[in-house]
Parts: C-alpha cells; sequence; structure tokens
C-alpha cells in the first residue's frame, strides 16, 4: 500500500508537468459554472489540529494533482504528511484561480496575519510563491475576511470591523454600538492593494437604542452590472441596560451592506423581512450571482433555520422570494456551513440540523424550484463541514472533500445535471484533522 501510493504520487506530479508544459496558459473556465477545461490542477487542502480534535487551528496544507488523478479512486492524497505548509497561524484563507494553476492566500492571525500571498500551482508540494507579497493588517487586522471576485482573478475583496464600541450621551445613556468597517480591494494580478475605504455602518435609530449592530461583515460578492459589491452582516446585539452582549434576543430581519464598485464609497444597509438569520457566512463563499443575474445568498444563525434569500438586479432583497431550507429538506434548524452556485439555477449546499450533533451532510438545491435534496455520499459522525472553504466547479461538475475528523476519505465529483455522484481520490487523513477544501 504504501509503495502504491508513493507510485500515484510520482505519477501525479509528472503527469501535471507534462500538462503544464503544453497546456494554453489562457485556459480558463468561469467559477460560476461555463465549458469544462480540458484539464486543470485540482488542489486539496487539509487543516491541523492545534489542541481539539477538528479545531483546525494548526495550520493548513495543500497538494495538487491533474484532473484525472482526482477522479481516480486507486489514487491516494496524503497533504500531511506530503503537502506544502501554508504560511498562516492558524487555517489559511485559500482562494484559486479560475484554472486551478494559481492559488491565493491571506494569511490568518499571528505575525504574519494579513499578509496576501499568491502562489503558482506546480503539481505535487511544489507551489511557488509570487516575488512580492502584501500586508493588509495595518487596514483590515490581522485576520481579515475575504473573498475572491467572480471577475477573471482580478481582485480580493477583504472586509473587516473592528471590535464595536458603545457610545452613551453626555448623561451616560446608551446610544449605539458601533465599530468601523474596512472595504479593501486587492488586485491579486499586480499583488497590491488598489483601494480602501473605512466608516461605520449606521442601523436605524430605533434598532441601535435597542442595541443591535453589525460584528462581522463577510462574502462580498459582486452584482451582475459590476457596480455593486453586496457585503454579509453578522448582528449582535449590547443589553443598553449592562453594556454587556445579548444572548437569546428577539432577532431582527436579516441584513446586507451595499457600497459602489469599485470605489467602494456609499456604504447602504439592505434589509430582508424573510429572514433573520446572518449572512456571513464562516469560511466559504456565501453569495452568488445566479444566470437569472439575481444574488442569492444562505443565511446563519437564524431563529427559523437557514434560508436561500434574493438580492435582485436593483441591489434589494426579494421578499416574495422565500426558499427555506428546513422546509425543503423536512428537518429543523438547518445551518448552511458553505455552499456553492454549480450553474443552471443549481447549487450544493453543506449544512447541518438539529438532531444531528453538528455531522454534516449534502443537499442539491434548485434555487428555481426551491427544492433540496441530500445528497448520497457515505454520512457518519464526526462529518464536520463548518471549516468548509473550497469547491471547484468545472462545467457540469462539482469537487469536494469528504473525510470525518481523523478519518480517511475521498474527493467526490457530483454532476449538476445528471445528479450522480463519483467517487474520487482517497484522502489519507490523521487523528484530529479533516480536508478543508479543493481548489
Amino acid at each position: 500500500m504504501k509503495n502504491h501510493f508513493f507510485k500515484s504520487i510520482l505519477f501525479s506530479t509528472l503527469a501535471g508537468a507534462m500538462f503544464l508544459t503544453s497546456c494554453d496558459s489562457d485556459d480558463t473556465t468561469p467559477d460560476n459554472g461555463g465549458g469544462q477545461t480540458v484539464d486543470r490542477w485540482i488542489t486539496v487542502a487539509g487543516a491541523l489540529m492545534q489542541d481539539n480534535a477538528g479545531d483546525g487551528n494548526g495550520g493548513t496544507r495543500v497538494f495538487s494533482v491533474s484532473k484525472a488523478d482526482a477522479k481516480n479512486p486507486e489514487i491516494a492524497i496524503n497533504v500531511y504528511d506530503n503537502g506544502f505548509p501554508v504560511p498562516s497561524n492558524r487555517t489559511a484563507r485559500l482562494q484559486s484561480s479560475q484554472d486551478g494553476k494559481t492559488l491565493f492566500n491571506i494569511a490568518y492571525t499571528g505575525d504574519n496575519g494579513g499578509e496576501f500571498t499568491k502562489y503558482n500551482v506546480n503539481g505535487g508540494a511544489s507551489f511557488t510563491p509570487a516575488d512580492v507579497t502584501v500586508s493588509i493588517a495595518q487596514y483590515a487586522g490581522t485576520s481579515p475576511r475575504w473573498a475572491k471576485l467572480f471577475d477573471g482573478d482580478k481582485t480580493g475583496i477583504a472586509v473587516n470591523v473592528t471590535a464595536p464600541q458603545i457610545t452613551t450621551d453626555e448623561n451616560e445613556n446608551y446610544m449605539y454600538t458601533r465599530g468601523t468597517a474596512t472595504v479593501l480591494a486587492l488586485d491579486l494580478q499586480q499583488v497590491l492593494i488598489s483601494r480602501y475605504k473605512q466608516y461605520e455602518l449606521p442601523l436605524t435609530v430605533e434598532e441601535e437604542t435597542q442595541g443591535h449592530h453589525i460584528f462581522r461583515l463577510d462574502s462580498p460578492v459582486l452584482n451582475k452590472a459590476g457596480n455593486k459589491l453586496i457585503i454579509g452582516a453578522w448582528m449582535r446585539k449590547t443589553n443598553p441596560e449592562t453594556g454587556e452582549n445579548e444572548s437569546g434576543y428577539q432577532r431582527i430581519g436579516t441584513k446586507s451592506v451595499v457600497v459602489d464598485y469599485p470605489s467602494l464609497e456609499n456604504p447602504t444597509i439592505i434589509t430582508s423581512t424573510v429572514d433573520n438569520g446572518d449572512t456571513s457566512g464562516y469560511r466559504s463563499f456565501n453569495a452568488f450571482v445566479a444566470d437569472d443575474g439575481n444574488i442569492y445568498q444562505a443565511t446563519q444563525r437564524g431563529s427559523k433555520g437557514s434560508y436561500i434569500l434574493k438580492i435582485n438586479q436593483s441591489n434589494v432583497y426579494d421578499n416574495s422570494y422565500a426558499f427555506s431550507l428546513d422546509a425543503a429538506l423536512g428537518v429543523t434548524g438547518t445551518y448552511v456551513d458553505a455552499w456553492r452556485y454549480a450553474g443552471n439555477g443549481i447549487g450544493y449546499v453543506m449544512y447541518t440540523h438539529n438532531g444531528a450533533a453538528d455531522q454534516g451532510f449534502v443537499a442539491r438545491v434548485d434555487l428555481n424550484a426551491k427544492t433540496a435534496t441530500a445528497v448520497d455520499l457515505p454520512y457518519e459522525a464526526g462529518l464536520d463541514f463548518g471549516q468548509y472553504q473550497g469547491f471547484v466547479v468545472d462545467g457540469d461538475e462539482v469537487y469536494i472533500a469528504v473525510t470525518p475528523v481523523g478519518k480517511d476519505g475521498n474527493i467526490y465529483i457530483m454532476n449538476s445535471k445528471t445528479e450522480t455522484v463519483t467517487k474520487g481520490a482517497k484522502l489519507v487523513n490523521k487523528t484530529g484533522n479533516h480536508y478543508i477544501g479543493v481548489y
């Protein structure tokens, strides 16, 4: 078995190297579903435990194979023994180019937190860093959230909110809680900061008097017209009497922040009356422009389970569109850990629900019909998608990594049109670790 593993990896690297020398460097595929690439690298990422199994705080390693090898269940990939350590004190925040040949990373926390680096993907554990890096820490902190826009790998948007502070009037009466938001644009090709803006994000007077405020921003997405960014928001509430964070409060409608693009100016806040969950996601994209030109956005931490909401091309919520995953899946307390739009109105959602003990599941969702169907995968305790980051959409095929914490698993390839599921390469695990993405 050991000899077979090393032969497999050697074959992957050599085959990938031959491909790299022969393939047209302009060959790209849109992430939101498009034609399949002739071939591409498939990079898998694994998170190491730090103190507790599954905490993912011990760093990140990556390893790349050819698309053919990623689909081959006879191939074994051991990212922990053979992978490249991506610089990051905790779990790296990774994105990939549309053709899989470039990996982008912003280090998360620590001495190099906020440092942006891009790598050429060469196959196996060979990731060549660009000659320059850029740190965004002085603007967006050492723990920024960020996402690559679907603009041909040109731009990444990093967002942050400083720790919200309480403001009182001259008589020490509570007025509001606010932090300072940063929205920053990264030029992914030139590796430089192209623009940033900072501002407070006030809610309505009534909402702020009650203590509601934006605690975190994440998951920016560019609208179809290319003139607005919609940024997800995670809400919290201060108890005006005590000044402490309040739990178990009555949530208000779901919110997102809209800013002009590319200027990043004129922030406004839009509100959905359909749900009361947050729209920040966690480690992955949380909103996508679909083929119909509208933005579809998942919610988390609401009182009614997760929804998928629609933001129309006027950049406001369409409150006539109500897609409850609880109702569609016939469970309660759904929580979207990560999801990805696959094209033609179809997406794939990683979720858990009440009574599942945080075990993860995958569902195929039809945004037009507002239906959801569980995907046939080897589910078991310990399969947790809470830190999941990366999907590859290649034509009709969607690649994901499925590994319970501390156990071996596989890459799985789901066809968004035929609904077939294919088991791909084996992912060799280690105690306490888990695979968090395919790029």
